[in-house]
């Protein structure tokens, strides 16, 4: 393990762990991409489910497993090291696939999903915090912007892939091969080569309280909590646009499919939007990420909350794929300006010592949004229609933005 001697700051120094690391979180989102298309049209066309709501049951286990493993995350990552919370992520994940492939039942789907949960908590929880640690403050928004890109990039391409293969060999098992690879390339990278930033964290720590900086002592857990979900204007703004970025996200995860399909989009067609969606949203993240580093972060992600508004209204008002195509890059575009900067913008207003357990509150916030976002779409979908249910997100997604400008120059309150 490293010493603090040892130790140097910034994407260059660390150039090789970093990509490790980009190829790491790149295998953890193609686990989540395996489901982007398939899996709502496998729990209609295959189990026979007619409720919006219980066909989008798996995405609400996968939410909350995946909001409460993100709480308890940063206090392992602390006290066991990053690197342990990325492989135990990966012991998760391995069953993954092989129960997508094979469940006889849609309950079964729904526990491959509570382990999915738990994969995507400490994993994604883990590559993140890492890279934040390699690259100091400096650059924190850039090494974001990095680690989310690799992730939702291979979450695009992977709904890509699996909308294909099963439009040629059926919505099981084939579409879900590709999660045994990624399953088992994450584990044997994540155990063999990557090594822990615990290091990284001291020696920032360590420059941060000779520099004058407080809180030597980390704060108790509860604190933190309260401190990070209201008491902190900042911090409250950054976790409520995440609840509704990942609300809108979990609606479009489980609704999207079922209404492309509903207005007679074939498979093939679907796939593509699913792929366009994070494609854009990943790729932008390489810039906007950097660009948070030198402009109101605020700003901002308030912007892209009514660019994500936009693009789901326009999905509404259109109805062909045309239409539907330039939605999906406005929702991706959306999405890349809020998701890295909300991250960044945690960071900026937690310090080191509690940084990591900041992160897991915010996080546990913004993954509560999959289940909101699937409760609440398939409530109003199957009451309204899918209309009406986009329609809703899109509202409350521009009103979660104008929060963020509200509360941007609020004094702390501690």
């Amino acid at each position: 393990m490293s010493t603090t001697s040892d130790v140097r700051f910034g994407l260059r120094a660390n150039v090789t762990q970093f990509a490790l690391l980009m190829l790491v979180n790149a295998m953890v989102g193609g686990m989540v991409g395996l489901e982007r298309t398939v899996l709502p049209l496998i729990a209609t066309q295959e189990f026979g489910l007619t409720s919006s709501v219980v066909a989008g049951s798996f995405i609400i286990s996968f939410g909350l497993t995946k909001a409460f493993v993100n709480l308890v995350s940063g206090v392992l990552a602390d006290r066991y090291g990053r690197k342990s919370l990325l492989v135990l992520g990966w012991v998760f994940g391995l069953p993954v696939p092989f129960l997508l492939m094979f469940a006889p039942s849609w309950n079964w789907i729904v526990f491959a999903n509570v382990l999915l949960g738990i994969n995507q908590g400490f994993a994604w929880s883990a590559a993140v915090i890492m890279k934040i640690d390699l690259v100091g403050s400096r650059q924190r928004g850039f090494a974001v912007g990095l680690n989310e890109f690799a992730g939702y990039f291979a979450v695009g391409a992977t709904a890509w892939l699996t909308g294909y293969l099963a439009s040629v060999y059926g919505l099981r098992p084939t579409p879900f091969i590709p999660g045994v690879i990624y399953a088992i390339l994450g584990f044997v990278l994540s155990v063999f080569l990557v090594r822990d930033t615990h290091a990284h964290m001291q020696l920032e720590r360590k420059n941060h309280i000779a520099s004058g900086g407080t809180n030597a002592v980390p704060p108790k857990f509860q604190e933190i909590f309260v401190r990070t979900s209201w008491r902190d204007p900042r911090l409250f703004a950054a976790c409520q646009a995440g609840l509704v970025n990942n609300l809108n996200d979990g609606m479009s995860w489980g609704i999207f499919p079922l209404y492309f399909a509903s207005k007679g989009l074939p498979l093939a067609g679907i796939g593509l939007l699913k792929f366009i969606y994070p494609l854009v949203w990943s790729v932008l993240q390489v810039a906007t990420g950097p660009l948070s580093d030198r402009i109101d972060r605020s700003k901002l992600i308030a912007w892209g909350m009514a660019v994500q508004a936009a693009g789901l209204v326009l999905i509404v008002v259109v109805g062909q794929l045309e239409g539907w195509l330039l939605a999906t890059v406005l929702l991706g575009a959306g999405t890349a300006m809020v998701y890295p900067t909300l991250l960044a913008l945690v960071g900026d207003a937690s310090e080191p010592a509690w940084r990591a357990r900041a992160l897991g509150v915010y996080r546990f916030w913004r993954d509560i949004g999959y289940a909101v976002g699937a409760l609440l779409a398939g409530v109003i979908a199957d009451w309204l229609g899918f209309e009406w249910a986009i329609g809703v997100v899109a509202v409350l997604t521009l009103a979660s933005g104008a929060i963020v400008m509200l509360k941007r120059n609020t004094p702390r309150a501690y």
